[in-house]
């Protein structure tokens, strides 16, 4: 039996109000990165000459760009979005040393978007149990 504090029982329950934040949240992220993506796979210059800097050669930015749209899509799915979520936080935490070592600029716009991805994350931890022993199951 679950108590009443069980994160299962308490997304049931959650406010309209938090289930719209939420999602707000979501459709935000998924923008962003999409956006994001895109730019990568496209190859805009300014990205291509990041990619450079950094040093891994631009399969690197085709990578990284393909993680992004993944995410994104992920974060759209309810059954996976705690996966998008993670994902896309690892990522921001890969640019956020970036930019600290590596690339001029602010690492702000990525430590944000690492904010968001986490709690967006947390906000689907149940989810978590679940894909782990569907993960582990499914490899038997």
């Amino acid at each position: 039996m679950q108590s009443s504090d069980s994160p299962a029982i308490k997304n049931e329950a959650a406010p309209r109000w938090r289930q719209i934040g939420l999602w707000s949240v979501k459709l935000l992220l998924a923008a962003a990165f999409i956006a994001a993506g895109s730019a990568n796979l496209y190859g805009l210059p300014i990205l291509v000459q990041n990619f450079e800097q950094i040093g891994l050669g631009q399969w690197f930015r085709y990578f990284t760009g393909t993680l992004e749209l993944i995410g994104a899509a992920a974060l759209l799915v309810p059954a996976v979005a705690s996966l998008g979520a993670l994902l896309l936080a690892a990522i921001m935490v890969g640019a956020t040393l970036t930019h600290l070592f590596v690339l001029p600029g602010s690492p702000v716009p990525a430590i944000v978007l690492f904010a968001l991805s986490v709690m967006v994350a947390w906000a689907h931890r149940d989810q978590n149990p679940a894909l782990a022993s569907k993960i582990l199951v499914d490899r038997d």
